[in-house]
């Protein structure tokens, strides 16, 4: 039975690309967070995100794995979810549909029991990941709602993510995604930094993701994100 990602108030996420001490994950994974999002945009490769699972992997905490490219959608005993992205403010379609097809051209098999297709509005313009997909992150209220609705009304993604990577949004935005949802899970990531802000974005949001808090803030910041929303 796969851990279920409809109910987790608090995910963390780690990057592949920066390295914890091994006692800074016992207290991520113990801190009581709902899960391990492992997921980076820069230098992820097949290895160093085989190594994270491997040091996260023995907590018994669900693990999710958010591929930035083809090659590091593994399906490896450990993981609960494949979380796979697809940008809905690009106009550049390998992130829409591309990288998704390159994907399943060549892959050996795939276990769909594991897959969770989320769909992304970035909007963090200096952000790896704004950068890397082209988003266009000017959008208005307005804008962000017609995406929420084309995702979850029109394409029935699971998961829409409104992602600031790295910066903390607008609430007023956020509020705008979470009143054009209908069946989807609203998630939310990018700067939360504070209980105030985890609270904030936990009260419009289904799901709040922490990510940079864990390495520039440390443990006690990430307890008081996890206590806010629970």
């Amino acid at each position: 039975m796969h851990a279920n990602w409809k109910t987790w108030a608090h995910v963390t996420k780690l990057d592949p690309d920066k390295h914890l001490p091994p006692g800074v994950v016992e207290e991520i994974v113990t801190s009581g967070t709902d899960a391990l999002m492992l997921s980076g945009t820069l230098n992820v490769t097949r290895e160093n995100l085989r190594e994270l699972l491997d040091l996260v992997s023995a907590y018994g905490l669900p693990l999710v794995v958010e591929p930035a490219s083809p090659d590091c959608a593994i399906f490896d005993g450990a993981i609960d979810h494949l979380f796979v992205p697809s940008v809905m403010n690009t106009n550049d379609v390998r992130w829409i549909v591309g990288k998704h097809y390159a994907w399943l051209r060549h892959a050996s098999s795939v276990n769909w029991e594991l897959v969770v297709p989320e769909a992304y509005i970035v909007l963090n313009p200096n952000s790896a990941v704004g950068r890397v997909t082209g988003a266009d992150c000017t959008l208005t209220k307005e804008d962000v709602a017609a995406f929420v609705e084309v995702a979850d009304r029109y394409f029935g993604f699971p998961i829409v993510y409104i992602e600031y990577s790295g910066t903390y949004g607008d609430p007023g935005i956020v509020q705008a995604a979470a009143e054009a949802i209908e069946d989807a899970t609203l998630y939310y990531g990018g700067g939360i930094r504070s209980a105030e802000q985890a609270a904030e974005m936990g009260r419009i949001a289904d799901t709040i993701v922490v990510g940079n808090a864990v390495y520039e803030e440390g443990i006690d910041v990430l307890r008081a994100t996890v206590r806010a929303v629970q």
